[in-house]
């Protein structure tokens, strides 16, 4: 899906950071954008409502090198985690090249990982995406907290099928970027098998 301007020489690759309300994929998206240099990212653009949760998307352009004379940049989104955003979750998730599925490690919040990627499923099989031919990593987030899932658990429960998984602690960095590298190289890759 991505978009070649072969004006500027530039592929535009869209990420997604998808997952349950509060699960840190805003917080992923602040960490990227403080760590970034300036002269590789653009504005990052934060819709919030009263509660300082997103209402609809972060974005964050990022340039991230070259691939055949082509300068590579990826848009970075998140989609609101509350299931009364649909439609908008939806939107965001049109024209997608990888996904960033950010799961909460808490046992409490097994659930909501769970619902919210079923409606991931969902989403893209309903715009004519298969979720296996997309490129996908998982972010287990929250792993600094008390009385949180095995990961051997929370990998059988939400990642059967086996993709790029990573532990992470989203407010203080850890596995951040790891994750975001992970699925960087699965679409590199993805574009220069096409």
């Amino acid at each position: 899906m991505s978009f070649v301007n072969y004006n500027s020489k530039e592929i535009n690759c869209k990420i997604v950071y998808f997952g349950p309300a509060m699960s840190g994929k805003t917080t992923n998206l602040q960490y990227i954008y403080t760590q970034t240099q300036p002269e590789g990212k653009g504005k990052m653009i934060s819709l919030q409502g009263e509660n300082e949760r997103t209402l609809f998307f972060d974005f964050l352009p990022l340039a991230l090198g070259t691939l055949r004379g082509f300068k590579i940049r990826f848009h970075l989104y998140t989609v609101p985690g509350q299931s009364y955003y649909d439609a908008s979750r939806k939107l965001i998730l049109r024209g997608v090249d990888g996904i960033v599925f950010v799961s909460d490690s808490q046992v409490t919040r097994m659930e909501a990982n769970l619902e919210s990627f079923a409606t991931l499923q969902t989403s893209l099989e309903e715009q004519g995406y298969e979720i296996e031919r997309i490129p996908i990593v998982h972010q287990f987030n929250k792993r600094d907290l008390p009385n949180v899932c095995p990961l051997s658990e929370m990998a059988k429960v939400l990642n059967p099928q086996g993709a790029p998984q990573y532990e992470a602690v989203a407010n203080s960095g850890v596995g951040v970027l790891e994750t975001l590298k992970g699925l960087s190289k699965l679409i590199l890759n993805d574009l220069k098998g096409q």
